[in-house]
């Protein structure tokens, strides 16, 4: 498909509820220029017929019926122009409307690579400012399309009829400026695009520095800040700039011709006129034709200019729409939501137990290196499994694929839940079983009760509260003045980052999925907070598959089964008392975290000697839970 007609595609689908109004619109609009039309001749029979010696004596000496015509004909002319704005505003909005929610729904299914791919600011700018371009340009300037090829085809039968000579020369203007405007059309086309762009990095730079204020703020990055948006708040303005430039050549240039236009038939005109081709009543009504058609023809190079922008912003809006969206399923979505979320499936195409098995994967987000290299493990229903490595090790990449935020090779190996190929399990239902905690969780700017809530806003609040308790954030919550009506800063600044790992964990829990994967969320608490919070986990939890991902010894020595990985490769498997066997990197991590610990304790007992209300042997006994790994 072309170009052309995938544009006119485009159009035609985001019409829908639309169309009646626009037809409206368009035939007020064609209305308000044939009535427009008649206004001259009234002034031709005037000056002819009547106060020329027509024969019209009764007319002559009531002149006011005449006024009163043309004031007949421009109140319709209002009316049918009041409708045309309506229905055109009806018509733009809603276009506006449909395009805006499709974008916003489609980019909710367009897969993590895509938006690793994209900038966020250029996303914002697709979806409102190119899309406002397009509605401009469909509703408002397609219309003044229609209007300016009947405004011109009306005029030219009215000047014909009355004089061909000086149609003819009238019209010789036409294409003169048509052509003057395409090529003005070609310069620009191309500028827009990059000023448009220009916008979009514009867009990003405030929008990365607004989310990221804190850290701007806590590294002095101020003035770096302002020169990097200075330098391309400057490199647009310089675009622009340009860009007006050429529009005022392009309006200075168009003057000249208009203005040679109208010279033309006032001159040629009159000595029509003196020489008796035509009378003085189609001289007026000849010339009051040519200023009514003069700005429309002239305003075809803002329509092409338009045009030229919102061809852009075709393209740009297009590129999201044609970005290939996450296979949620099989059905189609129309079904899906006819059909109760239980029962959308059936029960052959789903798998019956939730073993996980990872079989030789191998993933890369990049061609060149490799994050994970021929992993193989399992993990049983219903256990505990921890993922231990570096920075940079495939951690984070094991959970990503497991939820399909990215998508295996063919040749990457294969990753299944109870037997089944994931890539066979539709999204929607995987998304629901697996829950996930982030290292980085995000909050929204609502109430803590709205963000533990936001995936099952129909829980009730004992639901709330014990999913809080689980995650050990349920005093801190009451010690605020609102308690869970308490509001949450944007992206959670005004708790701290262990009261927003907890807020996030609270979530996770209130989804009451079978499998909870825990991507190194654990690391914002302190070592008390992370064993109460897995205590309550082995209590409340019960027969759920637990992934705990962390740097951090003690947060893994309970797990049924431990996955070391080093550079993308399994290096151990094993249970902690397996692995503290081994002369491995499991066990140097070990002992080098157990002394910092109790380097810890003997630095905690000295500067607290005395403060300390808990007894010997309960500090005994938390030791020795923690360090024995027996929760």
């Amino acid at each position: 498909m072309n170009t052309k007609h995938r544009k006119i595609k485009l159009i035609l689908r985001y019409f829908h509820g639309s169309k009646r109004y626009f037809l409206c619109a368009i035939f007020a609009s064609l209305t308000t220029t044939a009535l427009n039309a008649v206004t001259p001749q009234i002034f031709r029979f005037t000056i002819d017929q009547v106060l020329g010696g027509g024969g019209y004596e009764y007319l002559r000496e009531h002149l006011w019926i005449l006024s009163l015509g043309i004031v007949a004909v421009s109140a319709l002319s209002g009316m049918a122009m009041f409708v045309s704005r309506t229905c055109t505003a009806h018509a733009g909005e809603n276009f506006a409307k449909n395009m805006r929610d499709s974008l916003f729904a489609h980019v909710q299914r367009l897969p993590m690579s895509w938006h690793d791919q994209n900038q966020t600011g250029d996303i914002i700018q697709r979806c409102t400012s190119d899309v406002e371009v397009i509605r401009n340009f469909v509703v408002t300037q397609l219309l003044e399309v229609f209007r300016t090829v009947f405004l011109v085809s009306i005029s030219f039968v009215m000047m014909v009829s009355m004089n061909i000579r000086l149609s003819v020369i009238v019209f010789i203007f036409v294409p003169v400026v048509a052509g003057y405007s395409a090529v003005f059309y070609q310069l620009i086309a191309k500028r827009f695009l990059k000023a448009d762009e220009a916008e979009g990095e514009l867009s990003t730079v405030v929008q990365e520095n607004v989310t990221g204020v804190r850290v701007v703020r806590a590294f002095g990055r101020e003035q770096f800040e302002m020169d990097r948006f200075r330098e391309k708040n400057e490199n647009f303005a310089k675009m622009w700039i340009h860009l007006g430039t050429l529009s005022g050549l392009y309006w200075g240039v168009g003057d000249l011709i208009t203005g040679l236009q109208v010279v033309a038939v006032v001159v040629l005109g009159a000595a029509e006129a003196v020489y008796g081709n035509m009378s003085v009543g189609e001289f007026v009504a000849f010339a009051s034709y040519n200023t009514v058609l003069v700005w429309p023809v002239r305003g075809l190079g803002r329509i092409l200019s338009d045009m030229s922008k919102a061809g852009v912003s075709f393209e740009r809006v297009d590129y999201i729409i044609h970005g290939q969206e996450e296979n949620y399923s099989e059905k189609k979505i129309e079904q899906l939501e006819r059909t109760p979320r239980e029962t959308m499936y059936q029960k052959t195409s789903l798998p019956q137990h939730l073993d996980i098995v990872f079989s030789h994967v191998t993933f890369s987000y990049e061609q060149e290196k490799k994050v994970l290299n021929d992993i193989s493990f399992s993990i049983p229903q219903g256990q505990t499994f921890g993922i231990l490595g570096g920075t940079g090790s495939g951690k984070s990449t094991i959970v990503q694929l497991l939820t399909r935020l990215y998508e295996l090779d063919k040749d990457g190996g294969m990753i299944t839940i109870g037997g089944m190929d994931i890539g066979e399990i539709p999204l929607e239902w995987l998304r629901r079983k697996i829950g996930i905690v982030l290292q980085e969780p995000f909050l929204y700017s609502r109430t803590i009760k709205e963000n533990i809530a936001v995936a099952t806003p129909k829980a009730s609040m004992e639901e709330i509260v014990q999913a809080a308790q689980t995650a050990c954030i349920h005093d801190a919550i009451q010690n605020f003045a609102d308690g869970y009506d308490t509001l949450v800063g944007e992206r959670g600044v005004t708790l701290s980052g262990g009261q927003r790992q907890r807020v996030a964990i609270a979530r996770m829990l209130l989804q009451k999925a079978p499998v909870l994967i825990f991507d190194d969320s654990l690391s914002a608490v302190d070592a008390d907070t992370d064993f109460r919070i897995r205590r309550e986990l082995k209590e409340r939890v019960k027969g759920a598959t637990i992934i705990l991902i962390s740097h951090r010894i003690t947060t893994l020595m309970e797990a049924d089964q431990i996955l070391v990985l080093n550079e993308g490769r399994v290096e151990e498997l094993g249970s902690h008392s397996q692995l503290i066997q081994n002369q491995g990197i499991y066990r140097q991590i070990y002992e080098i975290q157990m002394r910092q610990d109790d380097r810890k304790q003997v630095g905690y007992s000295k500067e607290n000697k005395g403060k300390d209300n808990r007894t010997d042997a309960e500090k005994r006994t938390n030791v020795k839970e923690v360090q024995g790994g027996s929760i």
